[in-house]
């Protein structure tokens, strides 16, 4: 590998970590208990790409986050296939109903949850209690 390929491939490697932080990571198992672990507060959104409702409260997540920048700082956002986890380990041990449920974990704790809602004040709500326990 010559010298040009080498920092090219350095410099996109160290930029992995702020890419993954700046928007929602697609789950893989093992990636909340590992993100747990490692003390960050999760907002775990169980979502199927044909459903309306998970759409609304995608808008409204992304929109509360352009507002604010805090959100994407304190809070690894992780989506949740629904219908290739609908029935996983994880879904099961959240009693996870359905798809559009948005859920927020500090360690071992659920923080909150929201099933099926696509209010901005509730969405709101939910992701500040994430960004204040983030702060604690």
């Amino acid at each position: 590998m010559n010298r040009r390929d080498f920092l090219s491939l350095t410099a996109a490697v160290s930029l992995v970590p702020a890419l993954a932080r700046a928007g929602a990571m697609e789950y893989a198992p093992g990636l909340v208990t590992k993100a747990l672990e490692n003390g960050e507060i999760v907002f775990l959104d169980f979502k199927a790409s044909w459903c309306s409702t998970c759409a609304a409260q995608e808008r409204v997540i992304n929109a509360l986050k352009a507002e604010n920048p805090a959100y994407d700082e304190a809070i690894t956002f992780i989506d949740v296939d629904w219908d290739k986890h609908g029935k996983s380990e994880l879904a099961k041990s959240l009693k996870i109903p359905r798809r559009s449920t948005l859920v927020v974990l500090k360690g071992d704790e659920e923080l909150g949850r929201i099933v099926a809602g696509t209010s901005k004040a509730d969405i709101q709500a939910l992701m500040d209690t994430a960004l204040n326990a983030a702060s604690a």
